[in-house]
């Protein structure tokens, strides 16, 4: 896809920072003078330069699977590489576990969309994450996040695996949203896990999980542990004697390697520093200082606003904004400035 020479050079100006990890920065924006085309970039002038290889491997791999996809209706378009990273067009819609799609019509369309990639012989590799799909506003399937995507010059075994285990994890999705859909045969293919597939779980996740989860600071899921139960008490307590800290809320989010870490959101004219010296033992992980607290009609603090906002779920975040504006400009500034910045879950 040529695009014209005023979007591929425009200046790129940011909005949100998503996620950070050792290998980059993911951040939304749009195109200086052209406000009507969101695009996200892949950040990667900032990693440090032990990772600055493995940075590049992972994003010269994205770059090669969009160069590949592109023209192809749900999938991003790469609009330009230099040494500040990789940007792209940002795809409008709502991740699966969000959308939760029920009827048939966007599961075929999401075996269009995969029938095409096959035919452009790219294997996507990370769709089992259903936030790596998207239902777009018009009700179509799209698909973000190639980083781990393949491009096959050859459909030998390895490619007709790999597509294969594409369509199988668009299956678990169905499985997931819309059991009701399964027909026999798909109910099959999800009982019978390529070799491969087999075999990466025995050997090679592992040490998978250990890279992602330890040194990249990929998240778990939620962990058992209460630590609102726990430390909670004692921790406001010891911050509401101050009498420049008018309110505290606590929120939990995932850990990297497992385990739950406590978020604290305190309501304060003092800094993060004078706070944290006010904290007991176990002091809380992520201290975040802010003017007002997210608030019910009856004054209680919106805690499930906090827990989204600790546990880094933007997309929920952003669907709240977009219902209501009150409350929009009350989070607009406290999710900027949110502390927890790894993937929520891998």
């Amino acid at each position: 896809m040529n695009l014209p020479p005023d979007i591929v050079d425009a200046p790129f100006v940011s909005e949100t920072v998503h996620k950070r990890d050792i290998f980059s920065e993911t951040i939304s924006g749009h195109l200086a003078g052209i406000p009507d085309f969101p695009v996200v970039l892949r950040k990667l002038d900032g990693v440090p330069f032990c990772a600055r290889p493995i940075a590049w491997a992972l994003a010269r791999k994205e770059i090669k699977g969009l160069r590949a996809v592109q023209g192809i209706d749900g999938t991003p378009v790469l609009i330009r590489v230099d040494r500040t990273g990789l940007l792209r067009s940002w795809t409008r819609g709502t991740p699966l576990h969000l959308a939760k799609p029920a009827s048939a019509a966007w599961y075929r369309d999401a075996r269009r969309l995969l029938r095409e990639m096959r035919r452009a012989g790219v294997t996507h590799n990370d769709i089992a994450k259903p936030q790596n799909w998207l239902m777009t506003p018009d009700g179509r399937a799209a698909v973000i996040d190639f980083q781990l995507a393949s491009v096959h010059h050859r459909r030998g075994r390895l490619f007709r695996v790999m597509a294969r285990e594409d369509l199988r994890h668009l299956l678990k999705q169905k499985r997931a949203y819309a059991p009701d859909l399964l027909t026999p045969s798909e109910h099959a293919m999800l009982a019978q896990k390529a070799l491969p597939a087999r075999i990466w779980m025995a050997t090679a996740k592992p040490a998978y999980n250990f890279i992602t989860r330890r040194l990249m600071n990929w998240s778990d899921g939620e962990g058992t542990e209460d630590r609102i139960t726990r430390d909670g008490p004692a921790l406001c307590a010891a911050l509401l004697a101050h009498p420049q800290i008018t309110d505290v809320a606590l929120a939990t989010y995932a850990l990297p390697a497992k385990g739950v870490g406590l978020y604290a959101f305190v309501e304060t004219t003092l800094s993060t520093e004078a706070v944290a010296e006010l904290a007991p033992s176990p002091r809380p992980e992520l201290i975040q200082t802010l003017a007002a607290l997210p608030r019910t009609k009856d004054g209680a603090p919106r805690e499930d606003v906090l827990h989204l906002i600790a546990a880094n779920r933007l997309d929920e975040l952003q669907m709240l904004i977009a219902a209501d504006s009150e409350l929009a400009t009350v989070l607009r500034p406290i999710i900027a400035s949110r502390l927890n910045l790894t993937d929520r879950s891998r």
